[in-house]
């Protein structure tokens, strides 16, 4: 097993006033030549958005896009004609394939929202853009991670699908608890980005806002050193051949 933890305040930032934003992977005016992806996660940014304000009108393609607020909500335009809120306790995606547009804005007139987006290369390209969002429930899961993404081919139906190899989990965790993270596909490698909290993982100390990669290994012990809120992102090391 190989491993490397990730301080928080080694993230690159941005305060646009509006926003405030801390960026996992080199983003925007952000370049950090180390840290450009972790296999096929590409960007993980920590935001902050002023109420009322938010993302006007853009394009991607042929990312899959995974938006989770920790704070409020956003409201949702995209060029397919979608309208939708996504709240604290529901999971957006988005497959941007061919081309898509899209807004993301503050939900709220007077509080400020927090939110996690993340982008992973998908495993093939352009596809017919999609979106949806759902709901999970983390509290009566206390204590067990919930798995909020996974591969279109391996959905149960309870979580959300991207077009890629790739599983998202989240947890929320009392103190003192103990619990492994089992492989879901060799030669996968996780990117555990802690929201809340302070772990311990092969005895190395993780905090909140810390982030924590390990690849070559089959199953990873993690300890909570206190109450804790879990994000583990499995993806590919690889691009397809």
């Amino acid at each position: 097993m190989r491993t490397r933890l990730f301080p928080k305040n080694e993230r690159g930032t941005a305060n646009h006033g509006w926003l405030q934003a801390n960026f996992s992977f080199s983003f925007a005016n952000y370049y950090n030549p180390d840290m450009v992806q972790f296999g096929m996660l590409r960007v993980l940014n920590d935001d902050t958005i002023a109420a009322g304000m938010g993302f006007g009108t853009h394009p991607h393609d042929n990312m899959e896009i995974i938006t989770i607020p920790l704070e409020g909500g956003l409201t949702h335009r995209d060029s397919m004609g979608n309208q939708e809120t996504v709240r604290f306790g529901e999971v957006q995606v988005m497959s941007a394939g061919t081309g898509i547009q899209h807004s993301e804005m503050n939900a709220s007139q007077t509080e400020q929202a927090k939110t996690l987006q993340l982008w992973i290369f998908p495993d093939r390209q352009n596809v017919v853009p999609r979106y949806d969002q759902k709901g999970f429930d983390l509290e009566n899961n206390r204590n067990s991670l919930v798995n909020i993404v996974s591969p279109e081919d391996k959905n149960d139906g309870n979580a959300l699908w991207i077009h890629q190899q790739a599983f998202l989990h989240l947890g929320v965790f009392d103190t003192d608890k103990t619990f492994a993270y089992d492989i879901k596909i060799p030669d996968n490698g996780i990117y555990l980005f802690l929201i809340e909290g302070e772990l311990e993982i092969n005895g190395q100390t993780v905090k909140e806002r810390d982030a924590y990669g390990a690849i070559e290994f089959d199953s990873i012990e993690i300890k909570t050193k206190s109450a804790s809120k879990i994000l583990i992102i499995e993806v590919p090391m690889k691009f397809n051949d």
